[in-house]
C-alpha cells in the first residue's frame, strides 16, 4: 500500500463517484467550497494498493493555530470499505504518520455509518444490524470516540431519515404520511411553477424569513453564492424553487367564486359545503391581492449530490409558502426528481435523536420529516485520531480564548 498526500482532482473525482461511502461533504468541490467560504485548507488524502488503484480517499479541512500547528476534519469521511479492517488499519497508520510530518494536533472524523438500528423513538431495535465490532475496533486503533449526542452537538447530525429509492415510485410514495401527500395535491390547486434555476437572491430573502420564525442564523449571502459556485461545477447541486403568479390566480378564483355562486342557486343540498369553499376563495383572494408581482419566489430548496446519492441541504420559505403548500411541494418535487435520475437514496440531512425534546423547533423538525417514512438512521458519531495529546486538550481553552479576543 502507497499513501498519496495530494490525490490529483480526476483520479479523486474518479474514485468518489464510484464508491458505495461516497459523500457530498467528501467531495472535491466542498474542499473548494470549504476554502473560500470558511477558510479551511483542503487536502485529499488517499491511499494505492500494490496495482497503484486508490482504495481509499480523504478530504481534510484543515485550521491553523499559532506556531505552526493545525487541526482537521474529515466530514462523513472516510471514503473507504469499512469491511476491510486491513485498509482501516493501514489507513490509519499511514494517517498518524502524516499528522507527525504536518504538526496536525488531530484529525475528526464521522462517517457515514450506521451505528444501529433504531424504532420511531430512537430506541435500539433488540436483535437488529448493528456496527458495534467496528466501533470497537476504530477504539483499538487509538480513535477517540467523542459521545452518543442526541441532538445537534456535533458537527454533522448524529441521525437523519433516509428515502430508499431503489424501490418502485409506488412503494415510495404509499410510505409517505397522509397528511404530507394532502397537502402536496392542495399545492396543485395554486398552479404553482416548479424551476431549477440558481435563485440566489431569492434564496437568501427567503431563509432570511425562516431564520426570523425559526429562531436560528443564517449564513451571509456571500457564503450561499460561494456554495453555488463551487457545488454546481460538477453538478453537485440543483436548486427547487416554488413560485406563484398571483394575478393569475386571482383570475382563476374570481371564476371559481363566479360558478359557486350559481351552483348554489340550484343545490341547497350542498349549501353549506359550497359556502365554505367560497369562504376559502375570499381569504385566499385577499392574501393574494395584496402582492403586485406577476410572479413571486415563495420557497427556494437546495439538494446536493454524489454521483448516486441525494441530500436536502437548505431550504428558504414564507408565510407564503405555507398558505400555498409550496414547502412540501419543494420537498416531493426534490425526491421525485432524485428517484427519476437513477439515485440510490434521498437523505433528509438531519434530525434529533430524541423526537420528544424539550426544544420545540427540533422536535416541529422532526415531526415534519418523518412524514416521509422510510428509514430513520442513527449514525456512529464522531472520533477523534489524536496526535499530540498535550495540545489536543488544550486546544479548546486556546480557541475558546482567541475567540474572545477576536470578538473584543
Amino acid at each position: 500500500m502507497k499513501f498519496i498526500q495530494n490525490v490529483e482532482m480526476s483520479k479523486y473525482r474518479e474514485f468518489e463517484n464510484k464508491h458505495k461511502k461516497s459523500h457530498f461533504l467528501q467531495s472535491y468541490e466542498w474542499g473548494q467550497f470549504c476554502k473560500r467560504a470558511k477558510r479551511q485548507i483542503p487536502r485529499y488524502v488517499g491511499m494505492e494498493d500494490n496495482d497503484g488503484n486508490l482504495v481509499a480517499t480523504c478530504l481534510i479541512l484543515l485550521k491553523y493555530t499559532p506556531f505552526g500547528f493545525s487541526y482537521g476534519y474529515a466530514p462523513r469521511g472516510f471514503v473507504l470499505d469499512y469491511n476491510n479492517k486491513d485498509v482501516i488499519k493501514e489507513f490509519t497508520n499511514y494517517l498518524k504518520q502524516y499528522m507527525k510530518d504536518n504538526k496536525i494536533i488531530y484529525i475528526k472524523f464521522d462517517p457515514d455509518i450506521k451505528y444501529q438500528d433504531i424504532d420511531d423513538d430512537g430506541n435500539k431495535i433488540d436483535g437488529g444490524e448493528n456496527n458495534y465490532e467496528l466501533y470497537n475496533y476504530m477504539l483499538s486503533l487509538g480513535y477517540k470516540h467523542t459521545g452518543f449526542y442526541k441532538l445537534y452537538e456535533g458537527n454533522q447530525p448524529r441521525y437523519t431519515f433516509r428515502i430508499d429509492l431503489k424501490k418502485p415510485w409506488e412503494e415510495i410514495e404509499a410510505k409517505f404520511n397522509k397528511s404530507f401527500m394532502k397537502s402536496v395535491k392542495r399545492s396543485y390547486s395554486y398552479n404553482l411553477v416548479v424551476d431549477n434555476d440558481i435563485k440566489i437572491d431569492d434564496f437568501y430573502r427567503l431563509i432570511q424569513s425562516n431564520s426570523s420564525k425559526d429562531d436560528f442564523d443564517p449564513h451571509n449571502l456571500e457564503y450561499y453564492k460561494i456554495f453555488s459556485d463551487e457545488m454546481a461545477k460538477n453538478n453537485n447541486m440543483k436548486y427547487f424553487n416554488i413560485s406563484i403568479r398571483p394575478k393569475e390566480l386571482l383570475s382563476n378564483i374570481s371564476k371559481e367564486i363566479e360558478v359557486l355562486n350559481k351552483e348554489l342557486d340550484v343545490n341547497k343540498k350542498k349549501e353549506v359545503d359550497i359556502k365554505n369553499k367560497i369562504t376559502r376563495l375570499e381569504k385566499e383572494k385577499e392574501v393574494f391581492s395584496k402582492i403586485d408581482k406577476d410572479e413571486v419566489c415563495v420557497c427556494s430548496l437546495i439538494c446536493t449530490y454524489t454521483k448516486n446519492r441525494a441530500w436536502s441541504l437548505y431550504i428558504g420559505s414564507d408565510d407564503l409558502a405555507n398558505f400555498t403548500f409550496a414547502v412540501t411541494r419543494s420537498y416531493y418535487e426534490a425526491i421525485k426528481d432524485a428517484y427519476s435520475n437513477g439515485y440510490e437514496f434521498f437523505d433528509l440531512f438531519g434530525t434529533p435523536g430524541d423526537p420528544n425534546t424539550k426544544y420545540k423547533n427540533l422536535a416541529k423538525l422532526h415531526d415534519f420529516k418523518r412524514k416521509f417514512g422510510d428509514e430513520y438512521i442513527e449514525f456512529i458519531g464522531e472520533f477523534d485520531l489524536v496526535n499530540n495529546k498535550i495540545l489536543y486538550k488544550m486546544l479548546p481553552i486556546m480557541l475558546s480564548v482567541y475567540r474572545k479576543l477576536r470578538r473584543k
